[in-house]
């Protein structure tokens, strides 16, 4: 029966020729934890995936996750917003303004192996349910804080909710077929612009009337409808078949199949990868011998020191609104009474260094698939040290704009390829978990940016620069250090052990 014909982009490297000898006899039950042959009646979560294709259930997700995206981006990007507005409200301090931005990092890092470990234990779509409410309902409380420490706690349980969002790329990356995998987690990052230049249109349109309070309120609704739409997320087959579920994750296919007008695949499900670790979502797993070294540089990659990606990403975006606010020779340094709030023209430059993220979007699916995951990072990372050294001549606006766009543009790219990398990389018992710990470690340096870009650009902007410059670089050797290419690589249920 020439079943094979309904299948696309098998990994052949799952399927182990076959010695010469006697026909073989009728196909037996096989136990799912010790598959390590693909008989012809069988099939694959990574297989059905692949055959069925990219269609409108695919679409469907990409909407219901790209909205997660866009929630999550516009709670981002008010952190540079925010800062300066109560500095002018409440006399805050230049730590003080730092500090509203490191407690919601602060959260997000105590959360992130939380939810990490939520996702491979319950589900991916049980911990992004709760994750829709609680950002809602913690978000809209901050917009009511009646003083300064109210803020940081309410912040601070934003920043523990939003810890969740990276699993809704877990989530999507699970579902999409191995040639569409890297271009479509890039695309998401489409939704994240589109949330960060909604939240600087917002704030030009509210913060000269109703203030910074106003926007914290009006900036929930994609919340909302995020948490709504909950209930119609659908679960990872993946994820069933790791926790021993197959029927529910072949009914998940069968939807699939329907929404994409596919038929769907004869046979039975199986697991495709000879050893399991045997227990979802624990930490330790990630530092085996098989995953030890790909963990510890990804945590450099994301964290880098306890900065590169994130320290270098979140950086930018809080060097913004500073550079546009501090003289040309870096030093100037106002007193917690002296109140300079952001005029239209901050938040327009704001919005083009924002807009920049498009193009870098698309510049990285071009290179990651012709190229590859570590070729691209580590390009990325060393021109965008090449652009942040250019910032210390900042007399010039135009030029000073003009440089924040390429650089915005490389870091939102290599963000997302960081995203790409990361769940292809580790298997499903594991995925959710490794991506939570990734998120983790990198909010150590989301931490440690707003010090640099907000406290010690004030006092040098050369070695503020500087710093960033030098993280990227350690960053992008880290990157090809890499053990494993994951380009054109299916991604894996269980980890194989081998000598």
């Amino acid at each position: 029966m020439g079943r094979s014909k309904g299948y696309q982009d098998l990994d052949d490297s799952h399927i182990r020729p076959r010695s010469p000898g006697p026909p073989m006899p009728p196909p037996q039950e096989i136990e799912m934890a010790s598959v390590s042959v693909v008989p012809d009646d069988t099939f694959t979560v990574t297989q059905a995936v692949n055959a069925l294709g990219f269609g409108w259930f695919q679409v469907k997700l990409s909407l219901f996750t790209g909205l997660c995206w866009m929630a999550d981006s516009m709670e981002m990007t008010i952190l540079s917003i925010l800062s300066p507005a109560l500095h002018c409200e409440w006399n805050i301090s230049k730590y003080q303004q730092a500090l509203t931005t490191t407690i919601v990092f602060m959260g997000m890092m105590l959360s992130s192996t939380f939810w990490g470990n939520i996702s491979d234990r319950y589900g991916r779509k049980t911990a992004l349910s709760m994750c829709g409410v609680l950002l809602f309902y913690y978000g809209l409380l901050s917009s009511i804080a009646p003083n300064f420490l109210w803020l940081l706690f309410l912040r601070g349980l934003v920043g523990f909710a939003i810890g969740c969002v990276p699993q809704s790329v877990t989530l999507y990356a699970e579902f999409l077929p191995t040639k569409q995998r890297a271009k479509c987690v890039v695309l998401l990052d489409c939704f994240w612009a589109l949330g960060a230049c909604l939240e600087v249109a917002l704030a030009l349109v509210v913060m000269p009337t109703l203030g910074v309070h106003w926007l914290l309120a009006l900036s929930t609704i994609p919340l909302l409808f995020f948490a709504l739409i909950c209930p119609w997320l659908p679960e990872s087959a993946r994820y069933h078949v790791a926790s021993g579920e197959p029927d529910k994750a072949l009914a998940t296919l069968e939807q699939i199949a329907q929404d994409n007008g596919r038929p769907m695949l004869l046979g039975r499900l199986v697991c495709d990868d000879s050893v399991g670790i045997g227990q979802r979502g624990r930490l330790k797993h990630l530092l085996i011998p098989h995953l030890r070294n790909t963990s510890l540089l990804l945590w450099f990659i994301w964290s880098g020191n306890m900065m590169s990606c994130a320290f270098c990403y979140y950086g930018l975006v809080l060097m913004t609104t500073e550079l546009f606010e501090t003289d040309p020779s870096g030093l100037e340094e106002p007193c917690a009474a002296d109140c300079r709030p952001l005029q239209t023209t901050d938040y327009m430059d704001l919005l083009w260094t924002t807009l920049a993220e498009f193009p870098g979007i698309f510049a990285t699916i071009f290179i990651i698939e012709k190229y590859g995951r570590k070729k691209t990072m580590a390009t990325q990372f060393v021109i965008f040290a090449m652009c942040v050294c250019v910032l210390i001549y900042n007399g010039n606006r135009t030029f000073l704009t003009c440089v924040l766009f390429l650089a915005r543009g490389i870091i939102a790219g290599l963000f997302q390829a960081a995203y790409v990398y990361t769940p292809e990389v580790y298997p499903t018992a594991l995925r959710a978990t490794a991506v939570g710990a990734c998120s983790a470690v990198a909010r150590l340096g989301a931490m440690v940016t707003p010090y640099v870009a907000q406290v010690l650009l004030k006092n040098s902007i050369v070695i503020a620069t500087s710093v960033y410059s030098l993280v990227a670089v350690l960053a992008a050797a880290a990157c090809l250090a890499l053990p494993i290419e994951t380009k054109g690589r299916e991604m894996r249920d269980t980890v194989t052990v081998t000598n």
